[in-house]
């Protein structure tokens, strides 16, 4: 069986993509923004939120440019690997994230409570 092609024009295409280059412009001024207002504001919590937000960032990264490999796809099956390789890394990368923020958690509260028993 011959999978049939993707016939999507070129115009929608490229409205797809100038869609995705606005929101990731919109993100990217966002996360500035973010990153800047924590700096602003040390407390106990900073460096654990300066890395979810840093995580945030590359998972939104990570989904624009899934966004835009998606726009090219020219049938079916193309679409479907990139999907699954898309959902493949953001399992990989959503693990090593809980991994790492747990042990900033449990590394914080290891100082925290130093001395106190």
């Amino acid at each position: 069986m011959i999978e049939p092609k993707l016939e999507v024009p070129a115009e929608l295409r490229d409205l797809a993509e100038k869609t995705i280059d606005q929101a990731e412009q919109a993100f990217n001024l966002f996360f500035d923004a973010a990153s800047k207002s924590m700096t602003s504001m040390p407390g106990a919590g900073t460096e654990i939120s300066k890395q979810a937000l840093s995580f945030t960032e590359q998972n939104m990264k990570a989904a624009f440019e899934h966004a835009r490999k998606l726009v090219h796809a020219t049938d079916l099956q193309e679409a479907m690997r990139i999907q699954s390789e898309f959902l493949r890394s953001q399992f990989t990368n959503a693990g090593e994230h809980m991994r790492q923020i747990s042990g900033s958690v449990m590394s914080a509260t290891k100082d925290a409570t130093k001395g106190k028993f």
